[in-house]
């Protein structure tokens, strides 16, 4: 395929007055554009896909061909479309339409089987999230021979709720890996029922069907009875089955909280404003807040005062940021708490974006307000996030298919087509979006550095 060309968006940039400013502005809606324009264009230089010879959809990886695993490529994505509804710039949709449709995989459902390695629920479920997040804020529906963003959204959910991805041990819930044959298959954790959850709630809320609500809701209920979140909202990594989920990882991150935070908001407003979910949504919050937000400054506490992150966990603030502002919309009573800190928290991102030759690159810490020296695409991502989130209040809120929404869907998509377990040879090498974090996880307890951590039973 043909590159895509990034010396003309270049040239008119470094001319552009906002390059030859120091930093980056939140003073005025049109600042925030701007300024989010010039950090999509940043975010964008690491995406290789579009050019030739390259596979689309994805950042450079896995390692060690590159940084990045597979999932990565999904939250850029979906990234890249909450930047399109709120500032109004196309100039990437049919970039993120080719990524998005490229990795679909044969059965359409986002399992293609060249990273059958790297496939974990979570890795599959950030992918259906951005395609439920495209049906939600109606992005360019593709061409009609082509599968749609609400089918794709639907199919990642089925396979989800197939039998074959639940069982007996610790009493239900997703493992982290899909195949048998990789390397945390004997794992269940937060993310990957905390993807189902989100992905149930906001299906419901698409849709008006009480079938996702009720995975939805009878998911909490395990993540809360197995005692991965516990009566403060506190949300704990995971178990293994071994144990019947008793050796809980009392590692906190902050894309757990972020994702069961949204879920929750959706089921508050699918249920009318019910008190159980108004209860679950306020003490998620609060949790959220009281962890992650120490003076209201996004923190990933489990590694950010060391700077102990894996390129995974480098990734999570800016996802927490979009996920919050979307929630002011879902649950409005929450937005005179949530926006202010917003603020405060994207102020405190730019005023750290002084790195590079031209002053602008951005880094992960942002309570100090000085470049870290730490860049990448989930450094930038992070910053975007919460720089374009600031304009939540000037968007519309996302829709249903009462409401606008365009995206064809089919209630029966990807029901039974999960046959990875059916015939695979074992994998010895680790190749998957949270491989990073169970090794870090492990290299930290080894090494003694999670001793201000509860280690649970």
């Amino acid at each position: 395929m043909a590159s895509f060309s990034w010396r003309g968006v270049a040239a008119l940039l470094f001319c552009s007055p906002l390059a030859s400013a120091a930093f980056y502005s939140i003073d005025s809606n049109d600042a925030i554009k701007q300024s989010a324009k010039t950090l999509a264009y940043d975010l964008m230089t690491y995406y290789k896909g579009n050019q030739s010879g390259q596979t689309p959809g994805i950042l450079p990886g896995p390692p060690p061909a590159g940084d990045y695993y597979w999932w990565e490529g999904g939250a850029l994505w979906g990234t890249m479309i909450d930047y399109w509804h709120l500032t109004g710039d196309s100039t990437y949709n049919d970039v993120v339409s080719q990524a998005m449709l490229w990795q679909v995989g044969p059965n359409q459902d986002y399992m293609p089987p060249n990273v059958t390695a790297s496939l974990g629920n979570d890795d599959q479920g950030f992918w259906g999230m951005t395609a439920m997040l495209a049906a939600e804020e109606n992005f360019p529906d593709p061409p009609k021979d082509q599968p749609q963003w609400l089918a794709l959204a639907q199919a990642v959910f089925n396979t989800q709720a197939d039998p074959q991805r639940h069982d007996s041990t610790c009493g239900g819930g997703l493992r982290w890996q899909i195949p048998f044959s990789n390397n945390g298959y004997n794992y269940k954790n937060s993310i990957a029922n905390g993807c189902f959850f989100n992905l149930g709630a906001r299906l419901a809320r698409y849709t008006n069907n009480e079938t996702y609500a009720k995975w939805a809701e009878d998911t909490w209920d395990w993540v809360t009875s197995v005692g991965f979140m516990d009566a403060e909202y506190n949300i704990y990594d995971g178990a293994h089955v071994e144990t019947n989920c008793t050796d809980i990882n009392r590692a906190q991150f902050s894309y757990n909280n972020g994702v069961y935070m949204q879920g929750a908001a959706y089921m508050y407003n699918f249920t009318n404003g019910s008190e159980v979910w108004k209860q679950r949504l306020d003490g998620m919050i609060d949790g959220t807040l009281r962890v992650f937000f120490p003076d209201n400054i996004a923190f990933e506490v489990a590694c950010e005062q060391h700077m102990t992150c894996t390129t995974d966990m480098l990734s999570f603030k800016g996802y927490v940021a979009r996920w919050m502002a979307t929630m002011t919309q879902i649950a409005p009573y929450t937005a005179d708490k949530i926006l202010p800190i917003l603020k405060t928290s994207a102020t405190a991102a730019i005023n750290q974006c002084t790195g590079g030759d031209n002053q602008r690159t951005c880094g992960f810490g942002w309570a100090s307000g000085v470049f870290d020296g730490s860049v990448g695409a989930g450094q930038t991502m992070n910053v975007l996030g919460a720089v374009s989130s600031l304009l939540i209040g000037q968007s519309k809120a996302p829709v249903t298919n009462t409401t606008g929404g365009t995206s064809g869907g089919n209630y029966n998509a990807g029901q039974g087509s999960d046959s990875f377990n059916n015939a695979l040879t074992p994998i010895t090498t680790g190749d998957r979006a949270g491989a990073g974090i169970l090794t870090f996880l492990i290299l930290a307890s080894a090494a003694g550095a999670f001793g201000w951590m509860s280690l649970g039973p």
